[in-house]
C-alpha cells in the first residue's frame, strides 16, 4: 500500500511538472474596451516587460468583445486574462478562470467609476433631462459584459427608475468605451456609458476629443479590476504569475510603463473580489422584476423569492 501512494505520489509529481513544462508561450487575453491598434500600443511595454519575468513569449490576444475573451479562456486558448468584474464572474462561472490579482489605479484608488456623458455644448445637464427628452435622443450602452458600460448603469440608472434603455430612446446601441465617447462627440450620439478609466486613456490618445465630452452621472466606485488565470493550469505556475504581477510595479520604470494603462501595480485577489458584483447582477435582475407590468404576481412573486435566496446565499 506504502509503495502505491509512493508510486501515484510520483507520477502526480511527475505529471504536473510536465504540464508546467509544456506551457511554452502565454496567452494573455485583453477585454475589448477600445480599438485593438489602441489598447495594442498602450500594452506593448507591460507585454514586453512580462515577456522578460515569465522567460517566454507573452502574446496579446484582443477579441472584438468581452464575450470573445471569455470563449477564449473557456476552450484554453489563453491562459490569463483581464476582465472587468462583470465579465469575470462569467469567466469564473462558465469558463474555468479564478481572480489572482487586482490592478490598482494610478492614484491608489480601489476603483473607478461609470459615467453616463454628452458632448460638451450639449443642453441636457442631467438625468431627468436626459430621460425626459429620450424619445428624441441616440444612447449608447457598453459591450453586454462590461461593468462600467453596462450593469452598473444598467442598475442604477436605468433599473432603478423601472426602464429599459431600448425603451427609454429613439435608439439605443451597444458598443466599446472609446467608440461611445467619438460617437458622443461626432453627433452620432447623444448620451453614452462610459467610465472615468476610459476617459483617461482617451485624454493621452485625443486630448481633444476628450475635451468635448461631460459626464452628467457618476456610479458609485466600482472595484478595481481582476486578473484572472485558468484553474487547470499547475499550482507552481500560476503562483509565478500571482508573485511577477503583485511584485510588478515597485520601480520607477516599471510604473511608467503601466502608467499609461492608468495603474501603478497589482495587489493578490481571490474570487471574493466578485461578490459586489455578483449581489449587483441579483438586484439589477431583482429590480426588473418588480418593475415587469408583463409578469403574473404569482411568477413574479416566486421569481423575487428566487432572487432573495440567492442574494441571502452571498451574504
Amino acid at each position: 500500500m506504502t509503495r502505491l501512494i509512493a508510486a501515484l505520489a510520483l507520477a502526480f509529481t511527475a505529471s504536473a511538472t510536465f504540464a508546467a513544462d509544456e506551457i511554452k508561450e502565454i496567452n494573455f487575453g485583453i477585454i475589448s474596451t477600445e480599438s485593438s491598434a489602441n489598447l495594442k500600443d498602450a500594452w506593448e511595454p507591460f507585454r514586453a516587460d512580462l515577456e522578460k519575468k515569465f522567460g517566454m513569449p507573452v502574446k496579446p490576444s484582443f477579441a472584438s468583445d468581452y464575450a470573445g475573451v471569455i470563449e477564449a479562456m473557456r476552450f484554453k486558448k489563453i491562459e490569463m486574462a483581464w476582465f472587468g468584474n462583470k465579465s469575470a464572474v462569467d469567466a469564473v462561472d462558465r469558463a474555468g478562470a479564478e481572480v489572482f490579482a487586482q490592478v490598482v489605479d494610478a492614484d491608489g484608488q480601489a476603483g473607478y467609476h461609470s459615467w453616463i456623458i454628452v458632448r460638451n455644448d450639449s443642453p441636457i445637464q442631467t438625468l431627468d433631462e436626459l430621460f425626459a427628452k429620450g424619445k428624441d435622443l441616440n444612447f449608447g450602452m457598453g459591450d453586454p459584459q462590461s461593468t462600467s458600460g453596462t450593469l452598473v448603469p444598467g442598475y442604477y440608472v436605468f433599473a432603478k427608475r423601472g426602464v429599459k434603455p431600448e425603451e427609454a430612446f429613439k435608439r439605443t446601441t451597444s458598443a466599446k468605451h472609446e467608440a461611445n465617447a467619438l460617437s458622443v462627440v461626432a453627433g452620432k450620439l447623444d448620451a453614452a456609458t462610459f467610465n472615468s478609466e476610459a476617459f483617461f486613456r482617451l485624454q493621452k490618445t485625443n486630448a481633444e476629443k476628450a475635451g468635448m465630452i461631460r459626464k452628467i452621472w457618476e456610479s458609485p466606485m466600482i472595484a478595481s479590476d481582476p486578473l484572472c488565470i485558468r484553474k487547470d493550469l499547475p499550482a507552481e505556475f500560476k503562483a509565478k504569475a500571482k508573485e511577477i504581477f503583485v511584485g510588478y510595479g515597485k520601480t520607477d520604470a516599471e510604473k511608467a510603463t503601466i502608467a499609461v494603462l492608468k495603474w501603478s501595480g497589482f495587489r493578490p485577489s481571490t474570487d471574493a473580489q466578485l461578490l459586489p458584483t455578483r449581489q449587483l447582477i441579483l438586484a439589477k435582475k431583482k429590480a426588473e422584476l418588480e418593475n415587469d407590468a408583463t409578469m403574473s404576481a404569482d411568477d413574479k412573486k416566486a421569481k423575487i423569492a428566487e432572487l432573495d435566496k440567492q442574494l441571502a446565499e452571498l451574504q
